[in-house]
């Protein structure tokens, strides 16, 4: 959690999420939430083994993937439930529509945070949808493994996973992937998209649903740093991104002049803009860090280590961002360093020029919800376990996950103060 220091100056703090008390009638409440979502299946077998399989999320089975769960919750049966994953069709966007409205009644805000992350999934094989070697961030390395973008939301009131594209590499479009392709039950109209361009999908649908409220949106360099993302955000009045950007960055603290360029071009007469001779040349943001004098740096707390607070310094100026050797967009750039000056942090923001430095600092530590939403959804509900290949699977898996999730956050908020939501309900519950 964020240290009381950081509650002090932040914009609000998000309440930390407890996993130790009991509730009674645990199964009874998740029966209520599931029936909200009884219209996003055709048949009832599918909604009940939908059920049955987040019931066993809850269980305390070491292993939750389909064999474990259908063999231990009361009336499920492996091959079923196998197929309720796996093959049955589910309204996915009705589901997501009523689940935002769900995170809207219990975390909306309008000072809410949209975050995007990815998150990796190490698999053996071939056979699964999207696998390929390339970065996990679970592990911090190359490995065997699928990748989800993921879509979160953090408000005073809580934090919860908001959607999800399991992400295809490139070379799974080609020819030589085609029969893989048809088996593994991908859309026809599936295209490839990168990790920014699906993150920018995702944000654009959110944001035209208008059920949850937002002023932020935060991401790392693989977002930040890509034109595609940043637009989409930057399309939509009212809403600052907060994106971090790696230190080759090229900017000027102050804006060059520019000229207007008259050239001709088959035939035709075209302009462009340049920077004349003689102006300063764009510099990269870790020269500008390292030029600044330690008087403009401010030292704040960001977060609680096993040994105690740490530590970092920031500071922020007016950035005119260089594409192509010309000026862009200008915008805030926030820098945070190590307290020993080795190691440095680049972000940018359009945020209006009135925004404090307090805010930036918040913003630099608030993706830690993202984080804890994927190590609680992995450590307690078996995110990593599923054994499924196939392109629904995963949606499915991850679909049931983020509900199971969210459905504890809502026991918390409903029931109030007086207790606090858990993971590990009885195993006598699910004999």
């Amino acid at each position: 959690m964020l240290p009381q220091t950081r509650y002090d100056e932040g914009l609000y703090p998000v309440p930390e999420f407890s996993v130790e008390v009991d509730i009674d009638g645990f199964l009874d409440e998740l029966r209520g939430f599931h029936s909200a979502f009884r219209d996003c299946f055709s048949r009832s077998e599918p909604r009940e083994n939908f059920f049955r399989y987040m019931v066993g999320q809850f269980s305390p089975l070491e292993r939750k993937s389909i064999e474990p769960i259908a063999l231990r919750v009361e009336g499920a049966k492996p091959r079923s439930m196998q197929n309720a994953i796996t093959d049955a069709l589910w309204n996915e966007e009705r589901l997501l529509s009523k689940y935002h409205e769900w995170v809207n009644e219990d975390m909306g805000d309008p000072r809410g945070v949209l975050m995007f992350d990815e998150s990796g999934f190490r698999k053996k094989g071939e056979d699964s949808a999207g696998v390929a070697r390339q970065y996990c961030g679970t592990i911090g390395k190359v490995d065997n493994c699928q990748v989800g973008v993921f879509a979160a939301y953090a408000s005073p009131h809580g934090y919860a996973l908001l959607d999800k594209r399991l992400f295809i590499p490139e070379a799974w479009f080609d020819e030589g992937h085609e029969k893989k392709r048809e088996k593994l039950n991908f859309p026809e109209d599936l295209q490839y998209k990168t990790k920014p361009q699906l993150a920018a999908e995702m944000f654009t649908g959110i944001f035209q649903e208008g059920i949850l409220p937002f002023r932020y949106v935060v991401a790392d360099s693989i977002y930040g740093e890509n034109e595609d993302f940043i637009e989409a955000v930057t399309n939509h009045v009212g809403i600052t991104y907060f994106v971090e950007v790696g230190s080759d960055t090229l900017g000027w603290l102050q804006g060059p002049a520019i000229e207007i360029k008259t050239y001709r071009h088959k035939g035709e007469t075209r302009t462009k803009r340049i920077v004349p001779e003689g102006e300063k040349k764009p510099q990269r943001l870790a020269q500008i860090a390292r030029s600044l004098h330690d008087v403009f740096w401010y030292r704040r707390t960001v977060s609680e280590g096993t040994k105690g607070p740490i530590d970092y310094e920031f500071t922020r100026r007016r950035l005119t961002l260089s594409k192509d050797g010309v000026p862009t967009r200008t915008v805030w750039l926030v820098i945070k360093r190590s307290i020993d000056k080795k190691e440095y942090w680049f972000y940018v923001s359009n945020a209006p020029l009135s925004t404090r430095l307090s805010t930036f600092v918040w913003l630099s530590g608030i993706r830690w919800a993202i984080e804890q939403c994927f190590e609680e959804s992995k450590g307690e509900l078996g995110m990593d376990h599923y054994e499924v290949r196939k392109y629904p699977a995963w949606n499915h898996h991850v679909t049931s996950c983020m509900l199971a999730h969210f459905f504890l956050w809502h026991l918390r908020i409903r029931l109030g103060k007086k207790i606090t939501a858990h993971y590990s309900v009885s195993a006598q519950d699910f004999a």
